[in-house]
């Protein structure tokens, strides 16, 4: 069959052919529709990726939509090393493949799954949310952002505010408040602790870094009373260590958490993902992306962008 191959981590994904597999005990083949490029898949790919097991060659990708044997679309997660979804087929255990509700097709649906489960799983499974709660969503320009601002209006949000670094982007976003982050540094620090001390009661953080960094000082010092602040910490896009005193969490109620891989169990991953996916028709979830076939896998995965999702159409 015909898949996007990782011979070289250094190099990326190539269109090639690799063995056709066979689906084992408690397994199904999915012929595979549509897959998309994540944060995930680029790390996995890259070799960088904690979950990567050094298995080479292997085939680009974690998740997609598809076909059963039985011809139910399904959106289906995890085919197992060296599998991946950004092939003709995979084997995938049964426990992974969630039926795709109507009116959701297969490319918008295998470009929102990943960022759409990490907001979910985020807010619902770790913060615990609860609808009327104040939510920040720290990094909400990139598409997990974006769709963590309409997953929390959809979950009851009294008050949603956004940070991200494109200001056309930020006032775009159906949030209540906006904070851009190259304002200057004072100004951006009185921005932070006005909201801080208006009781922010969980926080989505896709950046990490500087702006961490920041926030969870604001958070500190400005909070008011004893209700906790849930942090929730997703991704790195803006680095992957901060400088945090020790005194930040003695002297605050912040409870700092993460969630994905390991923080969350599959099972509850995947559960996130189906709840997710058959509250996008209700909740009209979009998502920016782009449909591109398989077969030039090579020329659009450098070009992959966070705001525009790339989604590989399989056939």
């Amino acid at each position: 069959m015909k898949a996007a191959v990782v011979f070289d981590p250094a190099s990326g994904p190539v269109y090639s052919d690799f063995a056709l597999p066979v689906a084992g005990e408690k397994q199904q083949l999915i012929k595979i529709s549509a897959s998309a490029i994540s944060h995930v898949v680029k790390s996995r790919a890259s070799g960088k990726h904690y979950s990567f097991d050094g298995t080479l060659p292997f085939i680009a990708g974690i998740d997609g939509t598809g076909v059963t044997p039985d011809g139910q679309r399904v959106y289906f997660v995890f085919p197992p090393t060296p599998w991946g979804s950004m092939a003709q087929f995979a084997p995938v255990d049964i426990a992974h493949c969630l039926p795709l509700p109507d009116g959701l097709d297969d490319a918008t649906a295998a470009a929102m799954a990943n960022p759409g489960m990490s907001a979910w799983a985020a807010l619902v499974n770790r913060a615990g949310f609860k609808a009327g709660e104040t939510v920040l969503i720290n990094g909400a320009t990139g598409s997990a952002g974006q769709l963590a601002v309409q997953i929390a209006r959809y979950l009851g949000a009294k008050k949603i505010i956004a940070t991200g670094r494109n200001a056309q982007v930020l006032a775009s976003l159906n949030a209540d408040a906006t904070i851009l982050l190259t304002e200057d540094e004072t100004i951006l620090a009185q921005t932070l602790a006005t909201h801080a001390s208006a009781q922010i009661d969980v926080v989505v953080d896709y950046l990490w870094g500087d702006s961490a960094e920041q926030l969870l000082t604001a958070l500190a010092k400005h909070t008011p009373g004893v209700t906790p602040v849930r942090y929730v910490q997703v991704g790195s896009l803006a680095g992957q260590e901060i400088t945090l005193p020790g005194a930040v969490l003695r002297s605050s109620t912040i409870q700092l958490m993460g969630s994905g891989i390991g923080s969350l169990s599959l099972p509850q991953l995947v559960h996130a993902t189906g709840e997710m996916l058959q509250a996008a028709v209700t909740g009209k979830f979009t998502i920016a992306h782009k449909t591109v076939p398989l077969a030039d896998v090579a020329q659009a995965w450098p070009q992959d962008n966070s705001q525009n999702r790339t989604v590989f159409l399989i056939k």
